[in-house]
């Protein structure tokens, strides 16, 4: 059976600004279900394991998608939620594909983690697909190539884009701000019209730019599997 691992933030403070972040619930819950629905079997992680922080704004009324509400309303899932394994015991051998949502969480935690850093690199090497949306695409900003370059130099990428980022009055919070990142470190870096879905494939790496974006994300990685 095929495998997915996703992998979460377990960072839940929001710079220095008092509120709270962590992930955001439409880029878990749409790929959740998309690959469940595929039949693929689901491992949640994240670095300190156990239920991870979900941005509180995620959950507000206005974000909500169908798949939001399954989530919310399936104990099997959010039995998994609650129970999300340590990064750092996860082996790529595992594995068939791995996917990153997005959140603010990601730029703090999973950006600087080195066993994060080595388990994309060591997915890429081992030809398998690293699907990553919104503020995860953030999370290579270390990620190397075997010969020490950055991963994303010459590749084609998107990300949250610093008019979305913004709109979300948090350009001067975040420790870096996505688009700027990935065009630091060489990326070719592309976008759609804010808050639209747009997804772009470059070999084994697929990036999503926005939670609108996090079901295409899924889909080209379940495309990539098949």
């Amino acid at each position: 059976m095929t495998k997915v691992l996703i992998v979460l933030t377990s960072h839940d403070q929001l710079g220095n600004t008092g509120k709270k972040t962590g992930f955001w619930l439409e880029e878990l819950a749409t790929p959740y279900y998309d690959f469940k629905d595929a039949g693929v079997e689901i491992v949640l992680a994240s670095p300190m394991g156990g239920q991870p922080p979900l941005d509180p704004k995620s959950a507000e009324e206005s974000f909500q998608t169908d798949a939001t509400r399954r989530f919310e309303a399936d104990p099997a899932a959010k039995a998994q939620l609650a129970a999300t394994v340590r990064l750092d015991s996860v082996k790529q051998a595992d594995f068939d594909t791995v996917f990153y949502p997005g959140g603010h969480g990601p730029l703090w935690d999973l950006a600087e983690d080195k066993d994060l850093i080595k388990l994309i690199e060591s997915f890429l090497a081992a030809d398998k697909p690293v699907g990553l949306v919104c503020h995860a695409p953030g999370v290579l900003r270390h990620v190397k190539t075997p010969t020490g370059r950055p991963l994303v130099e010459g590749k084609k990428v998107t990300g949250f884009t610093n008019t979305e980022e913004a709109v979300m009055g948090l350009t001067e919070v975040v420790p870096f701000l996505v688009e700027d990142e990935l065009k630091a470190k060489g990326g070719v870096y592309s976008r759609g019209e804010d808050w639209a879905s747009y997804v772009v494939s470059d070999g084994l790496l697929i990036t999503g730019q926005n939670p609108a974006s996090s079901s295409a994300t899924a889909a080209q990685l379940l495309q990539r599997l098949a």
